[in-house]
């Protein structure tokens, strides 16, 4: 019974996805508005049950935390940080969604999807086995491929939807592929006991063939380049709530997921895989900056810039000093606030673009239609500005916070060099940023030019997100305390 109550936030989002797809049967389209809520409320109870497991922990030991299920699960500071990373994501999804399903007839299903794909990246979070780990993977990802695609009308979404269901179902293969071979050479899929016999791995020539496939099939849900292709399309074309999950939320599950496998289980061939992610980390951070500035289209831009905080994230993995991992861990709760806020803000445009029927109607989320946004929609020009200088890592944000203590942490470490590359990094980051404040507040509006009103659900989720970005720059402590706590469970 007590292993059950540990999953009781898992339980909680699998019980309303399960309530909102079967009321959606039997209510009217016009009725279908108050799955939203209740999805909402769902989310909201298991943020509750996962923060007071934070509780339970710290009384009876956070570090070590609980195998459960024949420790097939594992119950520790690190998953219940993800946990939370997951539901805040979900939450303003959530949230935000309310207005983007208003009189769908598929607005069940679309919560359904979000809930469950949810629930995946929970027990990835917890996932003390590699086939479970690969069974929640595969159950998160399969909700996502059909959430890019919910927009069945539109070319660009199931282009999209297209091109990140066939490259994930090869990144899929390739990691089960490595997965195999990490069994073949230990004779088991647990991971306490693979990292127990480090010797197997190590004088094996498997493990470097193993090391080699994880990396390319963790390196495409973590959006490293080179394995980034589907990024832009996907997350350009997709509805920008789904941009939304799948930018700061889906690519989380994939660092949560390498962190326990690469640094858990494959810890002995450290040497080999720390490497890779050094050369990883560097190339996708300046890739993705260089890029970023040359797009018109914001959620394109937004795509390219994920990649380059993925890359900042990885720099966890290159430098592997516990200040360096809580650093990572704390970036992902930061760029889940930055990142979620600033595509639901690119979805209020593209609402208003589209529902004025003026502007670029094929590109409605390009740099034209933010122009004289702070004049037309002034709530979403100040909180887009807020994401996007978090992005730039300009204080006093959860942005600034989490490089700071990532970037001051990889100096410590003796690799000045590798700040210095995601510091430049940064400074580039905010050419494109600033272009995108100056087209909203220093260039006139086209089109029609009177004050458009943010729909409610739009402005609870963008007030949320920026009360996240702007209480972990305030108030930072608690989070590095926790972030350091879940580290903690890696070294």
């Amino acid at each position: 019974m007590q292993e059950i109550m540990y999953l009781a936030p898992e339980l909680v989002m699998v019980a309303t996805g399960l309530v909102v797809l079967l009321a959606g049967v039997f209510l009217s389209p016009q009725s279908k508005n108050i799955l939203g809520y209740l999805a909402t409320l769902g989310t909201l109870a298991a943020i509750v049950l996962t923060i007071k497991s934070f509780g339970l922990l710290t009384m009876e030991g956070f570090q070590v935390g609980y195998a459960i299920f024949s420790e097939t699960l594992s119950i520790d500071a690190l998953s219940q940080f993800f946990k939370l990373v997951f539901l805040a994501v979900s939450l303003l999804v959530s949230i935000a969604s309310i207005k983007y399903t208003e009189n769908s007839d598929h607005t069940e299903e679309f919560y359904a999807l979000v809930l469950f794909a949810t629930f995946g990246m929970m027990i990835v979070a917890s996932a003390n086995d590699l086939i479970l780990l690969f069974c929640a993977f595969e159950l998160a990802s399969l909700a996502t491929f059909a959430l890019a695609g919910f927009e069945k009308q539109n070319a660009k979404s199931l282009e999209g939807a297209m091109k990140y269901f066939i490259i994930g179902s090869v990144s899929a293969a390739l990691m089960l592929f490595g997965l195999s071979f990490v069994y073949g050479a230990t004779g088991t899929t647990s991971i306490p006991l693979i990292a127990k016999n480090p010797g197997l791995l190590i004088d094996n020539p498997i493990g470097i063939v193993a090391i080699v496939l994880l990396t390319a099939g963790f390196g495409f849900k973590m959006a490293l380049v080179p394995f980034h292709m589907w990024a832009p399309d996907t997350y350009q074309g997709s509805p920008s709530v789904v941009s939304a999950l799948l930018a700061a939320g889906s690519k989380k599950m994939g660092f949560v997921a390498a962190f326990r496998v690469f640094i858990l289980a494959l810890g002995a061939l450290q040497p080999d895989w720390q490497f890779i992610f050094t050369l990883l980390a560097v190339v996708t951070m300046t890739f993705g900056n260089v890029v970023a500035v040359a797009q018109t289209s914001v959620k394109r831009m937004l795509a390219y810039s994920s990649l380059a905080q993925a890359g900042y994230i990885a720099m966890a993995f290159a430098v592997m000093t516990p200040v360096a991992l809580a650093g990572g861990i704390m970036y992902t709760l930061a760029h889940a606030f930055m990142k979620a806020g600033a595509f639901i803000a690119a979805g209020a445009v593209v609402w208003m673009i589209s529902s004025e029927k003026t502007g670029n109607l094929d590109v409605p989320d390009h740099l034209d239609s933010f122009r004289g946004l702070g004049k037309r929609m002034p709530l979403a020009a100040l909180c887009m500005t807020v994401f996007v200088f978090a992005l730039a890592g300009i204080p006093p944000t959860a942005g600034f916070m989490a490089k700071f203590v990532l970037f001051s942490s990889t100096i410590q470490a003796g690799m000045t060099w590798l700040a210095v590359i995601a510091i430049l990094n940064s400074a580039l980051s905010l050419f494109y940023y600033a272009r995108l404040v100056k087209y909203m507040y220093f260039m006139p509006p086209e089109g029609k030019k009177e004050k458009v009103s943010i729909p409610f659900p739009y402005t609870a989720a963008l007030l949320l997100a920026v009360a996240g970005v702007l209480v972990m720059g305030l108030w930072p402590e608690p989070f590095v305390e926790l972030a350091m706590k879940a580290a903690m469970v890696l070294m």
